[in-house]
Order: C-alpha cells, then sequence, then structure tokens
C-alpha cells in the first residue's frame, strides 16, 4: 500500500504483463543454466577441463563429455564419389541455365519470362561459385587405373541434335541439346518464351533428380546442404513456370 497526496492509502497497480514475463523467463533460463550443470552442480570434468553438453534423445539424460569425447563422437562426413558426382555435374547443370537465361533480356516478350531468368541467374550463379570452392576443398581422388582394361564399347551412331562430344551430358537429366539451344537462341517473343519454359521446366526437374540421388547417396553434410536448397529452390519454380506456360 502507499499514501497519495492527501495522506490516504491506495492499492499500487498489479504489474504489467511484460514485467511478469521477464521475470518467468528470467527463472527459466536459471532453471535451464543449473539443469546443463554436470554432477555436484560443476560443468567441468574431474580434472579441471570444461565438458561439452552433448543433449541426449527423447527420455535420455544429457552426457557432458570432453573436447576429444566430442570430437570422436562427431559423425564421419566424408565426400564419396556420390557428393563429387553431383557437385561436378551440377557446376556444369548450372552453367547451362545461365546460358538459356542470358538469352532472355533481348528475346522475351513477357516480362515474367525476364523477371523468371533474372531470379535464376542470381540463384544459380553463386551457387556455381559455392560449387567450385567445395571441389577445391575436396579434390577427388584418383581412380587407380586397373591392369587389364576392358576393351571400350564402340561408339554409337552420331544422332542428330546430340550434345557436343566430351561433355557428359547424358549423366545429367534435363540437359537441353545443342539443337534446343540453337532453337532457343534463333527464337524471338512469344515463341522464345515458350520454349524457354519449356527446356528450363525440364531443365530443373532435371536438377531435383540429381539432388534427390546426391541426398540418398552422398555424405557430406554441405553437398547435402546445397541439394536441398536446389530442391527447394526449384521445386517452386518448376510450379511458377508450369502455371506460366
Amino acid at each position: 500500500m502507499a499514501k497519495d497526496l492527501r495522506g490516504r492509502r491506495r492499492a499500487l497497480p498489479a504489474p504489467p504483463v511484460r514485467f511478469a514475463a521477464v521475470a518467468a523467463a528470467a527463472a527459466g533460463l536459471l532453471l535451464t543454466l543449473a539443469g546443463c550443470q554436470g554432477k555436484g552442480g560443476s560443468d567441468r570434468a574431474e580434472d579441471g577441463r570444461a565438458t561439452i553438453v552433448a543433449p541426449g534423445r527423447p527420455g535420455e539424460k544429457a552426457r557432458h563429455l570432453t573436447p576429444e569425447e566430442a570430437a570422436k563422437a562427431k559423425p564421419d562426413d566424408s565426400p564419396n564419389a556420390a557428393d563429387h558426382t553431383y557437385v561436378s555435374h551440377m557446376i556444369e547443370h548450372h552453367r547451362q541455365a545461365l546460358t538459356m537465361s542470358a538469352l532472355a533480356p533481348e528475346r522475351a516478350a513477357a516480362d515474367g519470362v525476364k523477371r523468371l531468368a533474372e531470379r535464376i541467374t542470381a540463384a544459380q550463379r553463386p551457387e556455381i561459385g559455392a560449387m567450385e570452392k567445395w571441389l577445391a576443398r575436396h579434390p577427388a581422388t584418383a581412380t587407380p587405373t586397373p591392369t587389364a582394361p576392358a576393351p571400350a564399347p564402340a561408339p554409337a551412331p552420331a544422332t542428330p541434335g546430340a550434345p557436343a562430344a566430351g561433355h557428359d551430358h547424358g549423366a545429367m537429366p534435363g540437359m537441353a541439346t545443342e539443337r534446343q539451344l540453337a532453337e532457343l537462341t534463333a527464337a524471338r517473343g512469344p515463341d522464345f518464351d515458350r520454349l524457354f519454359l519449356k527446356l528450363m521446366t525440364a531443365h530443373h526437374e532435371g536438377a531435383v533428380k540429381m539432388a534427390g540421388e546426391a541426398l540418398a547417396g552422398g555424405n557430406n553434410v554441405a553437398v547435402e546442404e546445397m541439394a536441398t536448397e536446389v530442391v527447394a529452390t526449384q521445386s517452386a519454380e518448376i510450379h511458377r513456370m508450369r502455371a506460366m506456360g
């Protein structure tokens, strides 16, 4: 109770809700900090070194690990063949998307197609840089040459419109052929828009398939994150292009 200017007593107002919430949060924080301490209220090992709290599975207690134990408990995410294949192929896959998108400003009729091409370029150019840096950090291990290599199969006859030799386009779904790129380059206006959306939709679907294969067979966390981003971004753009077409 407090007195007003006339000496009469009046009740103090209840604490505001925000103050009560802050107080509750502070109490919760204290409980959390107390729960993170080790045996005897200490967060250090018996030899005085700081420990790392490893949350347990649902229903299990957290564990206190030394830095050495935490390093051993970390899963091995060494890149495997699937990781290297995905990154090296996706770089070339993205580069073709940039080539196709670069045609849009002067050839497309619809503003929506032009804006789509700009978004594709803005997203995939930095992704190429990130994947090139990843390859530099994780160079692929050379495969030893077998002592008795099997004879190479006879080359298949050339198919009109097939991609040029030296490019492993057959291993990358969604890649446009040389003929399709030439047709896209020659198209103008609404014809360009229709062909661009058709080829880019197939291109994105191929990228999503490649990313799914990397997520299923890869082992590296960074590659998993890159593949997950490709699936999310390009799946959304596939829906947008289908609506535009």
